[in-house]
């Protein structure tokens, strides 16, 4: 009986997929003829020689800056609400508040960055205003979550040590248990602006600026060497924040 499940298991796997190539009219077998398989390699060609004209990298080297400030600006104003928002929710300040800053954490990371994006262009029109709003509101739910769980975590004995010899609740805080605290808060923090530069790079296809911005345009024009300068400015970019990153790790992180 248990073989019998197994096979009937994959048999209903195969005649899914089959089944959903025939609703989507897909031929996969088209992928390999030789008019796909032209089509493709001269595609591929025109991404192969990139546009390296001084006018064209000046854009995308302005562009790349724009990227670049979203991501760190937008990750710096999500650090900060979240911090502040990650005391409430970890029951710092009574259950009432608690429960309405969790919720709020929850409604900031529900909505993804790209749907951010597309609230803020409206609200705040196209550009790099609309993607660090985007990047900060996303990323303050996400930061806010687990700063809350770290501050949960960490050991109440310090603070309590200074409450105990007249310090009242904000200097325990700042000097019993931030100083325990914010290297795991500093590693959470560069690890979503690492995220945070791809994403930035995303966030232009909704008219949200930067990198993004320029490549959907280019896309759009079918300007294949113009796009292929762009995907490679990205990749520069976020290798150079990711080693960055890491350094910066390694230097101040002592976990």
């Amino acid at each position: 009986m248990r073989r019998l499940g197994n096979a009937t298991l994959v048999l209903a796997i195969i005649l899914a997929v089959v089944a959903s190539f025939a609703y989507l009219g897909l031929n996969p077998f088209n992928l390999g003829d030789a008019d796909s398989l032209g089509h493709m390699a001269r595609y591929a060609a025109r991404f192969l020689s990139p546009d390296f004209t001084a006018a064209h990298l000046w854009a995308v080297g302005h562009a790349s800056l724009e990227t670049l400030a979203m991501s760190a600006l937008g990750t710096l104003l999500a650090a900060i609400a979240a911090l502040l928002l990650a005391i409430p929710a970890a029951g710092r300040l009574g259950w009432p508040l608690q429960g309405l800053a969790k919720l709020l954490l929850n409604a900031l990371r529900a909505v993804p960055e790209l749907v951010w994006a597309v609230l803020m262009v409206l609200a705040a029109g196209l550009g790099p205003n609309a993607g660090t709003l985007a990047l900060a509101l996303h990323t303050a739910g996400v930061l806010g979550r687990l700063f809350a769980e770290a501050l949960e975590n960490t050991p109440p004995e310090p603070a309590n040590a200074i409450r105990l010899q007249g310090g009242n609740a904000w200097l325990a805080f700042c000097y019993g248990t931030l100083p325990n605290l914010w290297p795991q808060l500093l590693a959470y923090t560069l690890y979503r602006w690492e995220n945070n530069i791809r994403m930035a790079s995303i966030l232009g296809f909704v008219g949200a600026g930067g990198l993004g911005q320029m490549l959907y345009v280019s896309l759009s024009l079918f300007q294949e060497a113009r796009a292929s300068t762009l995907i490679l400015a990205m990749l520069l970019l976020v290798l150079g924040v990711d080693a960055l990153s890491g350094w910066m790790r390694q230097r101040w992180i002592r976990l």
